[in-house]
């Protein structure tokens, strides 16, 4: 990439083995990557550190993001290509089994006016101290985004995760998590009122989806809420991911302080169109199999 990328992407890459009613796929993955690929498609030039293998599943993952637009610098070549295995009910929704390999070599990328990070590398041994390394290094030039996307199935120590987890809030401008997500961290607890909390612990945006029940954002400006888009539901892999990358896309600027500043100056009604783009841009990735998220011109034509 001959000038700094618009996003940089920290995080895994992975191959997605799917299996659901009607049969098995393979396709490359992860969420983090499926943030660059979306990212990519929407016309951005994003930047995705992560690890890939030496191997066909890495040399597939590497295909399908370079294909969309992605840089990928790989920090490290380990032993063999992360895997997810999902297993998709007769809704379509996800749940994961993870071969996950992630301990990031030092690496030297540039950076963004927005470094985004979340999910398995923000809180897997050995590599999640990387990650939040980074971070910390990079929040001084950069807008910080994070998703933290919990996989309960890898969890083997939960305070750690959540503590983790409660300092990469922290070091954030933007945040976004799931009703799942929130459930996970901080059981019993209304949703609204974590991300009211965690807006005071440092970021000055929170949104929070809720599937079916639509999103809603926490901001400076109060809470705004968004009413979910009807689509016919394929399944939700990389729906999340395509959210948080629709996210990304409307808070664009050249600098990171014209993303603050443009973060800091929005009204309920920029809230809401940007709400109400992230879902129109999930809802395409919903409606087709895999983490396979829209195009620019599909959003422009829809």
């Amino acid at each position: 990439m001959s000038v700094p990328p618009d996003v940089t992407v920290i995080g895994e890459a992975l191959v997605d083995i799917v299996h659901a009613p009607d049969g098995t796929r393979s396709s490359p993955g992860g969420s983090p990557a499926n943030v660059a690929l979306a990212l990519g498609r929407r016309g951005l030039r994003p930047m995705l550190v992560t690890q890939l293998a030496d191997d066909a599943h890495g040399r597939d993952v590497t295909a399908w993001l370079t294909q969309s637009g992605v840089d990928v610098h790989v920090a490290g070549t380990p032993e063999r290509t992360s895997t997810a295995v999902a297993h998709l009910d007769a809704a379509g929704a996800a749940t994961y089994d993870f071969d996950i390999l992630w301990d990031p070599a030092p690496w030297n990328a540039p950076t963004g006016p927005v470094v985004h990070t979340g999910s398995i590398a923000t809180v897997l041994h050995p590599g999640a101290d990387a990650v939040e390394s980074a971070l910390r290094t990079a929040r001084a030039g950069s807008v910080v985004t994070f998703d933290p996307n919990v996989r309960p199935s890898l969890v083997t120590d939960a305070d750690d995760v959540r503590a983790r987890v409660a300092r990469l809030v922290a070091l954030a401008d933007v945040v976004k998590a799931s009703g799942e997500d929130l459930d996970w961290l901080h059981p019993g607890r209304d949703h609204r009122d974590i991300a009211r909390e965690w807006l005071a612990a440092g970021p000055s945006l929170v949104v929070v989806t809720e599937g079916g029940d639509g999103s809603f954002a926490a901001h400076a400006t109060g809470i705004v809420e968004q009413a979910a888009r009807p689509v016919t539901v394929i399944d939700t892999v990389g729906a999340g991911d395509t959210f948080m990358a629709a996210l990304i896309a409307g808070l664009h600027a050249p600098t990171a302080a014209e993303v603050r500043a443009r973060i800091a100056g929005f009204t309920a009604a920029d809230l809401t169109a940007l709400l109400a783009a992230a879902a129109a841009a999930a809802a395409v990735t919903v409606s087709r199999p895999g983490a396979d998220p829209p195009w620019e011109a599909e959003l422009a034509s829809s």
